[in-house]
């Protein structure tokens, strides 16, 4: 088994190797082709095809969250000087491709199977940090950036390891069941609690509205300085090329200016350089900034406003959404102390997600001045937990005592139609005239609803009997049916109940009724009981009783020992009836003159057997039954 296994993984190892190598190469082309499209598009460029294709390789790199580092020729002569503020934008690219790289090498393979999904997750890895180490040996071959081996290997490892679990994770299906038999018991048992993952699913949602306010933030900062911002733009270049780059630079930094402004909106605010931030109290250091379309949208400096407190609305926002994914969960079995614990877990992930959104989102642009900008991960963190605890917690104890408080009212509300006098037996109405709704199988003498019965109040009706329901059952039900309403048949379609469908039915029911049956089967037709045939029938010499070849003239013994005063003379034949074949009633069956009374001859099968069929259903009698 274990020699199968390893044969098994010998033939799928090199295939992920090269599926996480592909991931790598498409993010790296496709950093490229923009580079290069600018580099074509620029009037007036610094290098040649080398250059751009050196640059694209820095921002893959960059796109990574690895810090590079321009060399001392190209920074002034001042030492070399770092660039780590990564755009989040960029950072989306590798993730979604070794996320999916991942996903889809775990799928089954042709046997059925799916590969282990260690294996998978390592082989993707090397693949795509094969292309990352070939990526910084070219990149430290000159070029205006570069990129330390060791600093990039701190965060390419981990960013590929963990994009690649997830892909695995989702294409197992997003399993939350226990954790491994290695993990901690403790871990195991406090991550199974239910309590954890609405925590966590909480604390998600409420960084989310953060990071969703901080947006919102941005958007409204540039509208108000939308002129500040238009300037700084037309500024930094004078050719399309160049300010189609500096709004692409805009765009992959939207999501650091968001975090920024979530950060600005929870308190601690973020730095615009060495001694200098930004806060809703305060903004100092804002006047030396480098012209640049997001950073126009900060405050000038001097003391916030009543526009710039207003911020605050985010982080109470994210409190009410803890609030209310806690609170809405609480039922009569929870206590307090759960839902408070659940409170503070929320916060908590909150404020670790800011935390680690706050140390991606900064970072230094270069020395001196511009050697600290962003927020500060710890005071960012910090204070998304306090807000979020001291918001939410108030809040979801509120809302869980409403809900307790709801519940218990619905409880007593249900339990008052089972005293005594909530339910009036007689009638299935309590006292106040309204009927019964209770859950359970309706009283026999329960009327349906609208008729109301009434009793001695005045109404003059009389109170509703079970007959009377039966009877009113049974209306209805001709009703629906002479209607011939489809929503009457539920089960039936409605071309079923079509007039035409069912003359079709009817006609067929009476076809297979009254169909003659085969001579080998049919009964004999019997004639009249010795006496001599009717004017209207003429004489014909009877056949032999034994031969079957005539069924029709075959005499029935029962008929023949009638007397002829049993006949019944609503059973006798109209002689005028063209429809008689038989002729049995004549002036002589009637009591004409030298024959005594000839009853109607019994009809076969495919005749018609009694006077309210005939009646009712009008039918000739098939010919083959009698003969002339």
């Amino acid at each position: 088994m274990i020699g199968t296994t390893t044969v098994r993984l010998a033939g799928v190892l090199p295939g992920l190797c090269v599926r996480g190598a592909l991931a790598a190469g498409l993010g790296l082309g496709a950093v490229t082709v923009v580079v290069l499209a600018l580099w074509i598009g620029s009037p007036y460029p610094d290098s040649g095809p080398g250059g751009a294709l050196h640059t694209a390789a820095a921002l893959w790199l960059l796109a990574h969250g690895v810090e590079l580092a321009r060399p001392a020729a190209t920074a002034g002569g001042a030492g070399a000087a770092p660039v780590g503020t990564v755009p989040l934008l960029l950072v989306a690219l590798p993730l979604w491709l070794s996320f999916r790289t991942a996903r889809d090498a775990a799928e089954p393979s042709g046997d059925g199977r799916p590969p282990p999904p260690v294996a998978v997750v390592a082989a993707v890895c090397c693949g795509y940090l094969l292309v990352a180490a070939g990526v910084v040996g070219y990149g430290r071959t000159g070029g205006p950036l570069t990129a330390d081996p060791l600093d990039a290997a701190l965060h390419l490892v981990p960013l590929a390891v963990l994009a690649a679990a997830g892909g695995v994770w989702s294409a197992y299906g997003r399993p939350s069941g226990p954790l491994p038999d290695w993990a901690p018991e403790r871990l195991r048992v406090a991550l199974a609690r239910s309590r954890t993952a609405l925590a966590v699913r909480t604390g998600l949602a409420a960084a989310g509205v953060l990071a969703a306010g901080g947006a919102l933030l941005v958007l409204a900062a540039l509208a108000w300085h939308a002129g500040a911002a238009r300037d700084a733009l037309l500024g930094l270049s004078g050719v399309w090329s160049g300010r189609t780059a500096v709004v692409l630079l805009c765009l992959a930094l939207l999501p650091n200016a968001a975090v920024w402004a979530a950060a600005y909106g929870l308190g601690p605010g973020f730095a615009l350089g060495a001694g200098a931030t930004a806060t809703p109290l305060a903004v100092n250091g804002a006047a030396g900034l480098p012209p640049f379309p997001l950073l126009a949208a900060v405050p000038g400096d001097g003391p916030g406003g009543w526009a710039h407190w207003t911020t605050a609305l985010v982080p109470l926002a994210a409190g009410a959404a803890v609030a209310h994914g806690v609170g809405r969960r609480a039922g009569p079995g929870s206590r307090a102390r759960d839902t408070a614990l659940a409170v503070l877990l929320a916060a908590l992930v909150c404020g670790a997600v800011m935390a680690v959104l706050a140390a991606a989102a900064g970072g230094p642009l270069g020395t001196g001045r511009l050697a600290d900008f962003g927020p500060v991960w710890w005071t960012t963190g910090a204070a998304a937990f306090g807000w979020t605890a001291l918001t939410g917690l108030p809040g979801a104890l509120l809302l869980r005592a409403w809900r307790l408080r709801r519940e218990a009212r619905e409880e007593r509300a249900f339990a008052a139609y089972d005293e005594p006098g909530g339910f009036d037996e007689s009638g299935g109405y309590d006292e106040s005239g309204v009927p019964d709704v209770r859950e359970g199988p309706i009283p026999h003498n329960q009327p349906a609803c609208g008729d109301r019965p009434s009793g001695p109040d005045g109404a003059g009706r009389e109170p509703h009997s079970a007959e009377a329901g039966t009877e009113s059952e049974t209306e209805r039900e001709t009703k629906a049916d002479d209607a011939d309403d489809p929503e009457a048949y539920a089960p039936l379609p409605a071309a079923w109940e079509e007039p035409a469908a069912r003359e079709a039915r009817w006609a067929a029911l009476r076809q297979a009724a009254y169909a003659p049956l085969p001579q080998h089967v049919q009964p004999p037709l019997p004639l009249t009981g010795g006496s001599p045939p009717g004017p209207s029938a003429p004489s014909r010499e009877p056949s032999d009783p034994s031969d079957p070849t005539d069924p029709s003239e075959q005499t029935d013994p029962a008929d023949a020992a009638d007397p002829p005063d049993r006949t019944d003379p609503a059973d006798s034949t109209d002689p005028a009836d063209p429809g008689d074949p038989a002729g049995a009633a004549g002036p002589a069956g009637a009591g004409g003159s030298g024959g005594p009374q000839s009853r109607t001859p019994k009809t076969s099968r495919s005749g018609v057997g009694s006077s309210s069929l005939q009646d009712s259903m009008p039918l000739r009698v098939n010919e083959s039954s009698t003969q002339e």
